[in-house]
């Protein structure tokens, strides 16, 4: 829940109309959402796969799960709560050797960021948490109190971009001796004590950056999308597509790199030599959304989506 009791508002899909558009879903298919959220695009999917079809839908988020089933009620869904980098496992045990399409989201959900006992953002004070999944054991908290500053500088520098890690890290260590730090509004006064005024960034929280790179970090964001990318990679048959929606470039990075190594891309010296390629990228420029799209919902301006098509 919320603070103040009442509970998140209801996050709206991003780019629902191109996902359609490039996924291509038709009666009798299979998809895999492989991160189902709030289940707005499988919604949308499992209209198009009626009749005969079918949506798996993966959330390691059990939170999202339960608002899922009330949103599919009666659809032919089948939802499972695990994290998607575990695709294969899953299918072997629905005994699903190949799938007609996969989408993956990677976006937060707004219910994520807006309840504050989830500690993902610093908007709201909260535990300092962040785990996608809740059964998981290491939280933000457990990382902002034990690394080391030259590890925590890493994570910050490495997964946000923060020009300033160093002294960010140095300030975290400084103040955890003191007391530890476990809730958001400690880590964010702490960040932002660590940028002077002047150098603090004008359209961001000085803590942007550094929230969303321990995010990352504690959901092994990067590592579970690389896995998933290639695990859908293998299961997905002949003309089915795997559509991706990132937001941010290491996201975008890591599924780039993943389609042009499948499809043997002349400039990645990985592929092996003799192997046939496994993809052809249909995407060659980013699909981003459209300007309507972005004013009537702010959080998708840093969407871009990507799609490749099994050979």
């Amino acid at each position: 829940m919320s603070r103040g009791g009442e509970g998140p508002a209801e996050h709206e899909p991003v780019m629902v109309d191109e996902v359609l558009e490039y996924l291509a879903p038709e009666p009798d298919e299979i998809i895999v959402d492989a991160t189902l959220g709030s289940g707005g695009h499988a919604a949308a999917i499992v209209k198009k796969v009626k009749p005969g079809g079918m949506v798996i839908g993966i959330d390691r988020d059990p939170e999202a799960i339960e608002r899922a089933k009330r949103r599919l009620v009666g659809e032919p869904v089948t939802l499972i709560n695990e994290n998607y980098d575990r695709l294969e496992v899953i299918l072997d045990d629905l005994g699903v050797q190949a799938v007609d399409g996969v989408l993956i989201d990677c976006g937060v959900s707004l219910e994520q960021l807006m309840t504050a006992e989830r500690g993902f953002s610093f908007r709201l004070d909260g535990p300092l948490d962040m785990r996608m999944d809740p059964k998981q054991r290491i939280t933000a908290a457990d990382l902002v109190n034990t690394l080391s500053e030259g590890e925590l500088e890493k994570i910050f520098r490495e997964y946000g971009g923060e020009r300033r890690a160093r002294r960010i890290a140095r300030t975290i260590v400084a103040t955890r001796q003191q007391q530890p730090i476990t809730t958001t509004a400690h880590l964010a006064a702490t960040i932002t004590a660590a940028i002077p005024p002047r150098a603090r960034p004008r359209r961001l929280h000085a803590a942007t950056k550094s929230f969303m790179a321990l995010r990352i970090a504690v959901n092994d964001e990067l590592g579970a999308l690389h896995r998933a990318l290639e695990a859908a990679i293998r299961r997905t048959r002949a003309h089915g597509r795997i559509v991706v929606l990132t937001y941010h470039s290491l996201e975008g990075g890591e599924t780039k790199g993943a389609f042009r190594r499948a499809s043997g891309y002349s400039k990645c010296p990985s592929f092996p030599s003799g192997e046939v390629p496994q993809v052809r990228i249909l995407t060659k420029k980013v699909v981003k959304p459209s300007d309507e799209e972005k004013g009537r919902n702010p959080r998708a301006r840093s969407a871009t989506l990507r799609v490749a098509e099994r050979i």
